[in-house]
């Protein structure tokens, strides 16, 4: 059980707090369990969250793996991130493969324009399962979307991986206590008090490299459900549609299928705060369609055993 130290420091900025409570979340979680990992989804938020982790652990290497949960439906460019960050930091990479998941029978093959964000929550349960994981950290943030905001630094799930609200233990005055039950584990946010704008800025100070996306770049695209589609993979141009190219950037990152891009000419990360620091909507609520066809969505993908 561990207390977050979180009393002002007059040479401490916003920034050094956040870091240094990521920083006790993530060594606290590791001391307590026995096999953790840190989900990887090439993403700003994973790519800050990584960040602490391994400055966590230095000058020793990452002593846990990370994982992907891979749609099969991903950005090349974020692919190709994810691979040289493993490459330059020496980890252990773990890849839990939706593709895979469909064809052994596990989930049903939603076709080749479907959304396979919803399916990674069996591919990312059995993942857990088969590997022997006992706590997984995530990039969570609660400035996301309603259903992040009541999550718990510390979330419990059962022994089949499901989410429970009355379930999960109170954290008064910052105590967290991740002691596991027999046949659970627990997923850790160590990002859940940042915002964007947070993320941005610490992105901007310790300098961390991101997939090209998340800057402006022309990209063939088709407006569909008010969102911004890149042309490819699953996504193709129906009837009554046609593509154009865009200036865009990306806010978030998922599944192409239902991730939108923004218009913008933001090449720099000072550029990005600057549209951030104006936004008025959240990353996830402007650009993901799975969680914008209903309210209930992501809390719906929780109880099924995913975020």
């Amino acid at each position: 059980m561990t207390i977050i130290e979180d009393r002002p420091r007059l040479h401490r900025t916003l920034l050094d707090q956040l870091e240094n409570e990521a920083i006790s979340i993530i060594r606290e979680v590791a001391a307590e369990t026995r096999a953790p990992v840190l989900l990887f989804s090439g993403g700003k938020d994973s790519a800050v969250l990584l960040h602490l982790a391994i400055k966590a652990f230095r000058p020793g290497r990452l002593p846990f793996p990370v994982m992907h949960v891979d749609t099969g439906h991903n950005f090349d460019e974020v692919i190709t991130f994810r691979d040289e960050i493993v490459a330059a930091n020496r980890l252990e990479l773990v890849v839990a493969s939706v593709e895979e998941s469909i064809g052994r029978g596990r989930v049903a093959d939603p076709g080749a324009t479907g959304s396979r964000n919803r399916l990674q929550s069996v591919t990312l349960l059995d993942a857990i399962a088969e590997h022997g994981f006992d706590a997984a950290f995530g990039g969570g943030r609660r400035d996301e979307d309603k259903a992040r905001a009541k999550e718990r630094i510390l979330s419990f799930r059962d022994a089949q991986g499901r989410w429970e609200p009355r379930q999960q233990r109170p954290e008064p005055w910052n105590v967290l206590n991740a002691r596991i039950r027999a046949g659970e584990h627990l997923r850790a946010f160590p990002l859940s008090n940042w915002t964007e704008l947070d993320i941005w800025s610490y992105i901007e100070r310790e300098e961390i490299a991101l997939p090209s996306i998340y800057f402006a770049h022309e990209r063939d695209v088709v407006e569909r459900s008010k969102m911004l589609l890149a042309v490819g993979g699953p996504v193709v141009v129906g009837a009554g549609e046609s593509s154009f190219v865009e200036t865009v950037r990306y806010r978030t990152v998922g599944d192409q299928s239902c991730t939108g891009a923004v218009r913008s000419g933001a090449m720099t990360v000072a550029d990005v705060l600057i549209e951030v620091a104006a936004a008025r909507i959240t990353e996830r609520g402007a650009t993901r369609a799975d969680d914008n066809f209903s309210d209930a969505a992501m809390e719906d993908r929780k109880r099924e055993g995913y975020f």
